[in-house]
């Protein structure tokens, strides 16, 4: 009783969170850090701001002309991709995962590919085929003369399209879970009489349920997020509207307001995730549970295959193949005009991945320094923008951009009596700040996890012999956290080349890149000029997808 009392009274009087709280050790560091964490958080004040303070008229036109069917339409699209992203991850994570089947080795890392094609290109290549005058209707319409025009530009076509896009997220959750159970409690349902199908159900698939629960989240972010897929498709969803609100209508307002909304579906489906994935619990398999798969016989295994090869035809092979024959097609003299698009996609590239790991490396280096619940909670907020939309983000972002605009005409123009043009509205420095907030959450896994590698008597070694600081950074940390810095720019550079809400919204005159030229070839249905830059997103996406598959495979 004594003891339990003195335990109490000792955690009150000394609490370490709150001590830390005004004992930081690297106080520049930290407002770094802090300067991070506020910019990042702008956007999304602004747009819950505009949530708290409706705009009376705003709302009532969105009220009674489009927000019950964006609602509708959001709702239902959900609903149709995530019993499909579920049948296809949990099925194919649990085949490669757990099972053995001719093929195996070759699709557990082949179902990943998926990743490296973004979905606004398997939208495009998909309503080619299925065009008019396409190879899939065009052979329908001969073996079948009577059959009319089959339409996938709807609800069903794009929840296939984005399926086939983001079921690589449940697949990947979904096999880790089926690899980490171990075999001995399938082993223990065997022993009590079930069959290996009835021990799925309900035994393994259980077990794996926070897994797979993770991943349908991701799914449900990714699709709230989409803009290209559906912008393609012509689907109105809250991204499409957002764009159409902002370059169509030109209301910003009306922009925003449709902003707050999405941004509220989005959070809940980020909190969902943060608790899943506290709920996850991991154990290690061992060598010896790994060598025991469930070997497939009979028609069992022939099935097994046909199913992995059917997923990766539609959602890889296919795609590739039709761009391939699309861009042999045009390929020709006029193709050098990609050589611009591609050289300012790469420098965009170059520089969102150097200023955000740059920025990752600030703030783990701070967390490094002081990792109590401030810095904590500092580091949580500074990456929360991957969570949000790109359409979200730009008008977040461009709201502020244009208020700090005006006052600077204002002030200019007072002291120099002329007119003067926009000075952060449509400028690079104002899209890198969009593309740092919306990735420094790739950035900072990595480095902070090549961070979490160095012990920390390394650092206390180095300040006793007088290297601290800058220094200490660069001569202690900087050499060790090599290998961190460049997955986190790789992952950073190969996503920003892909980004195509925020580069098309806020990108500088003539800034157009491989992206937008997709964006623009496709709105005027000109597949054929679109595969040249799909290719070439292609080839580039593959790159994290290896190294991701290659440390998956360690």
């Amino acid at each position: 009783m004594s003891e339990s009392l003195k335990v109490h009274t000792a955690g009150e009087t000394l609490s370490p969170p709150r001590r830390r709280l005004f004992r930081l050790q690297s106080p520049g560091w930290f407002a770094g850090a802090a300067l991070l964490a506020l910019v990042a958080s702008v956007p999304l004040l602004v747009i819950v701001g505009h949530l708290l303070i409706p705009q009376q008229d705003v709302w009532q036109h969105l009220a009674e002309n489009v927000l019950a069917t964006l609602v509708a339409n959001t709702a239902l699209l959900l609903l149709c991709i995530v019993p499909l992203t579920a049948v296809m991850g949990v099925g194919l994570g649990w085949l490669t995962g757990a099972c053995d089947y001719p093929g195996r080795k070759f699709f557990a890392w082949a179902l990943v590919l998926p990743f490296a094609v973004p979905p606004y290109v398997f939208a495009f290549v998909y309503l080619g085929l299925f065009d008019f005058s396409g190879p899939v209707q065009t052979a329908l319409r001969a073996a079948f003369p009577s059959m009319g025009f089959i339409d996938i530009r709807n609800v069903v076509g794009v929840a296939s399209i984005l399926s086939l896009a983001f079921y690589p997220y449940v697949y990947l959750m979904a096999r880790s879970a089926f690899m980490t159970q171990g075999r001995t409690a399938m082993e223990a349902a065997r022993t009590l009489g079930m069959k290996p199908s009835r021990a799925f159900f309900k035994v393994a698939l259980p077990m794996a349920r926070p897994f797979i629960a993770a991943g349908l989240v991701l799914v449900c972010m990714e699709s709230l997020a989409d803009f290209g897929a559906v912008s393609i498709f012509n689907y109105d969803t809250f991204t499409n509207a957002i764009y159409k609100a902002w370059f169509g209508l030109f209301s910003l307002e009306s922009a925003a307001q449709l902003s707050s909304v999405l941004a509220i579906f989005v959070l809940i489906a980020l909190v969902m995730e943060q608790r899943m994935r506290a709920r996850m619990r991991f154990t290690e398999a061992g060598r010896s549970s790994q060598a025991e798969r469930l070997k497939l016989t009979g028609f069992g295994k022939w099935a097994a295959f046909a199913a992995s090869l059917l997923v990766f035809m539609l959602a890889f092979a296919v795609p590739c193949i039709q761009l391939a024959f699309w861009a042999w097609e045009v390929v020709g003299p006029d193709a050098v005009r990609y050589v611009s698009y591609s050289v300012k996609t790469l420098s965009l590239g170059l520089t969102g991945a150097a200023a955000t790991t740059l920025c990752a490396m600030v703030l783990a280096f701070a967390k490094r320094n002081d990792p109590g619940h401030v810095m904590t909670w500092t580091s949580r907020i500074a990456t929360l923008g991957y969570a949000l939309p790109g359409t979200v983000l730009a008008v977040g972002i461009f709201i502020p951009a244009s208020w700090l605009d005006a006052a600077l005409i204002h002030l200019v123009s007072g002291v120099t009596d002329g007119k003067v043009s926009p000075i952060i509205q449509g400028s690079l420095g104002l899209m890198i700040v969009a593309y740092v907030v919306r990735f420094m959450a790739a950035a900072f896994g990595s480095v902070d996890s090549a961070m979490q590698r160095i012990t920390p008597s390394i650092g206390e070694a180095a300040r006793t012999m007088g290297v601290s600081g800058l220094a200490l950074l660069r001569r202690i940390y900087l050499p060790m956290l090599n290998k961190g810095l460049m997955a986190g720019a790789i992952l950073v550079l190969v996503d920003v080349m892909k980004e195509m809400p925020i580069t098309l919204m806020m990108r500088p005159f003539g800034w157009d890149t491989l992206a937008v030229k997709i964006f623009e070839y496709t709105s005027e249905g000109e597949w054929e000029l679109a595969a040249i830059p799909a290719v070439v997103l292609i080839l580039v996406g593959l790159v994290p997808v290896l190294l991701l598959t290659r440390q998956s495979e360690k």
